[in-house]
C-alpha cells in the first residue's frame, strides 16, 4: 500500500524558505539621531603611539597603546607615550581592548598605561601578547595580574553589548598582524591597521581580503586606513624580494657581516639566519631588544633555527667567512651596536676593511642624519656598506598608492579617516580617495584627542578631549613638562653658568662655575665676581631678603654675558646666607 497521499497537479508541496537578500548598505540597529565616537589618542598626524577609544552610549572599546620615540629638541627624554585623561575619566565604562599586531607603536605603551585601567579583557594573537608579556616583565609586572585572552588574527570578539569586532589578517613586518571590522549599532568601521599586501609574505600567510570585501559589499559605514606611504606611488616590494636581494649580499660576501634591521622584524631576521645557515655562517645577536624579540618569537614558533644563536665570545674567534652578527642600531642611536661599532666604542668587536655591513630598514623620519652619519663612518673604516634605496636590502611594511586603492575599492566606505601618518601623509590619502571611481562622501583629517561624530549619515569633529603625549624620562612619566624641555634646550644651546655666594657681613665668598658656555678667562671671571661682591655689599647694607640679593645678582651678570659674549647662558644664582 502506497503511503503517500494522493495530490491534484495543481497542489504544491511545502513551500521553500527563502534566503534573505545580503544587505547592501549598513544595518541600522540604533536610531537615526544614536551616534558612535571615535576618539584618536594617539597616531593622527605624528608616526607612533597609537591608539583609540570607540565609544556608543555606556560602553568604550580601546585599540592598541603604543609609545613614539623623542626627536631631536628632546634632550634626556627616553620615550613618548599617549596622555589617557580620557580614559582614566571615563575607564568604568571600557570593556575591552584589542591590540592590532606587536610592533613598539602599538603596544608599547602599554605597561605604563594598563595598570592605570580597569582589569578588562585584552585580546590580541598569540606573538602580540607574547611580546606584550615580554615588556610588562621588563617593568616588573605579572602578566597574570591582567586579563589576556589569546586570539587569533581571524576571529571575532564579542566586546560589551555594543560591538563586535571580526579581526582579519594582513600582511605586515611582523606575524600575526590583524586589521578589523568593528559591527556598531548604526554600521560598519572597518579599521586596516598596519598593512601591506604582500603576496609572497615570508610565512606564506596573505591578507585575507575576502573579509574585507565581504564588509564592502554589506555596506561600510567608515574607513579608517593606514597612510604611511600614501605619497608613495605603486606597490610595496614583497618580503620575498627582499629575502633574495640579502641571500645574494650574504652569499658572495668574503669578509665579517653585520647586519642591522628592527628588533621587532621577525620576517626579516628570519631571512638573515636562513640566508647565513645556508652559507656557513653562524649567527650571533647584538642587542638587548633584538635578542628578547627573537627568544620569544623562537619559543612561540615565529622562527626556525637549524644550529642555534651563537654569543659574540662564541663567534669572537671564528674565521671571518662563518660570522654573521645581527644586531640594533638601525637609527643610527649612539649607544646602539652599529654606532659603537663605527665608531670605535664596542667592546668585543671592531670593524675593519673587508667587513660587511647591511643596513636593511629606513630611516624613521627625523632620524635620516644620525643615520647618514654611521653610513659616512662605516665607508671609512673601509667596509662594503648596503642600504636602501641604493640596495634593495628594505622595504617598507606599509602599503603603497595602488594597494590603497585595492583597500578603498573593496571597502567603498561612505566615510573615510586617513590615520597612522603625518599631515603630508594623511592628506595625500585624502586626495587619492577623492580621486577614485567611488570616492567617499566625507573625509575628515583630524588631531590627537578630536571627538569624531559619526552617524549613519554624517562624519563631524565635534569637540576635543585632553590629548598629546607624556614624557618618559628614567623613571618619571609626566613629570617633564615643555618648559623643562626648553630649559634644557636652552642649556645645551648656551650652556650654564651656576654662582654660589656665601652672604655674610665680613668675608663674603663668590664661586662660579660654567658649563657648556665659553672658556671663561680670567678678565671676564673677574668682572662676573665683581658684579656679585657689589650685589651682595648693597644687599648687606640695605638689610635685603636673599631673594632679592639673588635677584640683584641675576639680571645684572645676564645684561653683562649678553653685552661680552653674545650669549645667553642659562644663570643659576645660589645665595646663602653665612
Amino acid at each position: 500500500m502506497n503511503d503517500i497521499p494522493n495530490r491534484s497537479p495543481n497542489q504544491r508541496g511545502p513551500r521553500k524558505r527563502r534566503m534573505r537578500p545580503k544587505p547592501t548598505g549598513p544595518v541600522i540597529l540604533a536610531k537615526p539621531s544614536e551616534h558612535v565616537e571615535i576618539i584618536p589618542l594617539g597616531g593622527m598626524g605624528e608616526i607612533g603611539k597609537n591608539m583609540f577609544a570607540f565609544r556608543y552610549h555606556d560602553e568604550i572599546l580601546v585599540v592598541d597603546g603604543g609609545l613614539a620615540f623623542p626627536e631631536e629638541h628632546m634632550p634626556g627624554v627616553d620615550l613618548l607615550i599617549p596622555r589617557i585623561d580620557y580614559l582614566l575619566e571615563h575607564q568604568e565604562l571600557i570593556k575591552g581592548w584589542v591590540l592590532t599586531h606587536g610592533h613598539e607603536d602599538h603596544i608599547g605603551a602599554l605597561p605604563f598605561i594598563m595598570p592605570q585601567l580597569p582589569r578588562v579583557p585584552v585580546y590580541g594573537a598569540k606573538l602580540t601578547l607574547g611580546l606584550v608579556k615580554g615588556k610588562l616583565e621588563e617593568f616588573g609586572l605579572r602578566a597574570g595580574d591582567f586579563n589576556f585572552k589569546e586570539v587569533s588574527p581571524d576571529e571575532r570578539i564579542q566586546i560589551g553589548r555594543f560591538f563586535v569586532v571580526d579581526l582579519f589578517r594582513m600582511t605586515h613586518s611582523i606575524p600575526d598582524n590583524s586589521g578589523m571590522i568593528i559591527h556598531t549599532p548604526i554600521g560598519k568601521i572597518v579599521h586596516t591597521g598596519d598593512f601591506k599586501l604582500d603576496p609572497t609574505p615570508i610565512d606564506g600567510k596573505t591578507s585575507h581580503l575576502a573579509k574585507i570585501a565581504q564588509a564592502g559589499a554589506e555596506g561600510v559605514l567608515l574607513l579608517i586606513a593606514d597612510s604611511t606611504n600614501a605619497e608613495r606611488p605603486g606597490i610595496t616590494p614583497s618580503e620575498s624580494e627582499i629575502a633574495k636581494g640579502l641571500d645574494a649580499i650574504i652569499g658572495k660576501a668574503k669578509g665579517r657581516i653585520f647586519v642591522t634591521t628592527f628588533a621587532s622584524h621577525i620576517h626579516r631576521i628570519q631571512s638573515v639566519i636562513t640566508a647565513a645557515e645556508k652559507y656557513g655562517r653562524k649567527v650571533a645577536m647584538e642587542g638587548r631588544s633584538m635578542l628578547k624579540f627573537s627568544r620569544i618569537a623562537h619559543e612561540l614558533g615565529y622562527m626556525s633555527v637549524r644550529d642555534r644563536i651563537y654569543t659574540l665570545d662564541e663567534i669572537n674567534h671564528l674565521p671571518d667567512e662563518q660570522v654573521l652578527v645581527l644586531s640594533t642600531g638601525s637609527q643610527g642611536q649612539p649607544e646602539a651596536a652599529l654606532s659603537r661599532l663605527a665608531f670605535g666604542g664596542h667592546a668585543k668587536f671592531a670593524l675593519k676593511p673587508g667587513d660587511t655591513v647591511i643596513l636593511s630598514s629606513s630611516p624613521i623620519p627625523g632620524n635620516e642624519e644620525a643615520v647618514n652619519r654611521v653610513i659616512n663612518q662605516l665607508y671609512r673604516l673601509g667596509t662594503y656598506v648596503y642600504y636602501p634605496p641604493t640596495y634593495r636590502v628594505h622595504a617598507s611594511g606599509h602599503a603603497s598608492q595602488e594597494e590603497l586603492k585595492i583597500i578603498l575599492n573593496l571597502t567603498n566606505p561612505k566615510f573615510f579617516l586617513p590615520w597612522h601618518g603625518e599631515n603630508r601623509q594623511q592628506t595625500n590619502f585624502k586626495w587619492l580617495a577623492e580621486s577614485m571611481g567611488h570616492p567617499p562622501q566625507q573625509t575628515l583629517i583630524v588631531e590627537n584627542g578630536a571627538r569624531v561624530k559619526l552617524t549613519a549619515d554624517s562624519i563631524s569633529v565635534d569637540g576635543q578631549v585632553p590629548a598629546g603625549v607624556l614624557y618618559v624620562d628614567g623613571l618619571g612619566v609626566g613629570d617633564i613638562t615643555d618648559e623643562i624641555l626648553e630649559d634644557r634646550q636652552h642649556m645645551a644651546a648656551e650652556g650654564v653658568v651656576v654662582i654660589t655666594a656665601l652672604v655674610s657681613r665680613e668675608a663674603p665668598t663668590v664661586q662660579i662655575v660654567s658649563k657648556g658656555f665659553v672658556k671663561a678667562g680670567e678678565r671676564l671671571l673677574s668682572e662676573v665676581r665683581n658684579l656679585v661682591f657689589e650685589a651682595i655689599h648693597t644687599g648687606v647694607r640695605e638689610k635685603k631678603r636673599l631673594e632679592v640679593i639673588r635677584d640683584d645678582i641675576y639680571y645684572p651678570v645676564k645684561k653683562f654675558l649678553r653685552k661680552a659674549t653674545g650669549r645667553d647662558p642659562v644663570i643659576i644664582p645660589m645665595v646663602i646666607e653665612g
